[in-house]
């Protein structure tokens, strides 16, 4: 065989081989060819559409970002988001949260029936309430289907942030609220284990 016929003759060997390994990489993604992902469901975010859909369109957010922790003790993130909402007791059946009042309970009297009546002079703090959503598997409080939802009324609050309380000796992690008034006085929402209890800073927690 002559030179140049053999120089051909490789070539097209190559070409050949070249084309089949194309064709069983195309047919047969390997792990460095791997094939696409499938598209996962978007996350909720916590926007007015959010809000309106776990507790109705009579809530907006108000202008205090939300706070996440695992309130109740199940390992499962909960969420507190601060809003404005019109007639609490209106969508409580239909999108199956419950109404609370801890703060006027603590004073003797918290049925919300009637202490939702009450309602703030200055508009910053009219119908401003804290949506409260304990969390369900692996989505936690974004959870379709969330384990207990809650509207807890009536707490005076210029701000709200995540702090470990010690009620009994044990560790709960709590809600803060730091109170309207100028009084500077804290005071915190902690979940008991059957509900939700509103208590002073300083105050006897046995």
């Amino acid at each position: 065989m002559s030179f140049p016929r053999f120089v051909f003759w490789l070539l097209t060997a190559g070409l050949c081989l070249s084309a089949t390994f194309e064709g069983q990489t195309s047919l047969h993604p390997t792990a460095s060819n791997p094939p696409a992902a499938s598209p996962t469901a978007p996350t909720p975010s916590v926007d007015n559409d959010f809000v309106a859909k776990q507790f109705g369109s009579t809530c907006v957010l108000a202008d205090q970002p939300p706070v996440v922790g695992d309130f109740n003790g199940d390992g499962v993130d909960d969420i507190v988001i601060p809003a404005h909402c019109k007639n609490p007791m209106m969508n409580q059946a239909e999108n199956e949260y419950l109404v609370i009042d801890p703060y006027y309970s603590f004073y003797g009297y918290g049925n919300p029936k009637i202490t939702t009546q009450f309602g703030a002079e200055d508009l910053a703090h009219r119908n401003l309430v804290l949506l409260v959503i304990h969390g369900a598997g692996e989505q936690a409080w974004r959870a379709p289907n969330p384990m207990a939802k809650f509207m807890i009324v009536n707490t005076p609050m210029d701000k709200v942030y995540v702090k470990k309380l010690m009620v009994r000796k044990k560790p709960h992690v709590a809600i803060y609220v730091e109170e309207t008034g100028g009084s500077g006085m804290d005071s915190a929402l902690f979940w008991d284990g059957k509900k939700y209890r509103y208590q002073p800073m300083g105050a006897n927690l046995e």
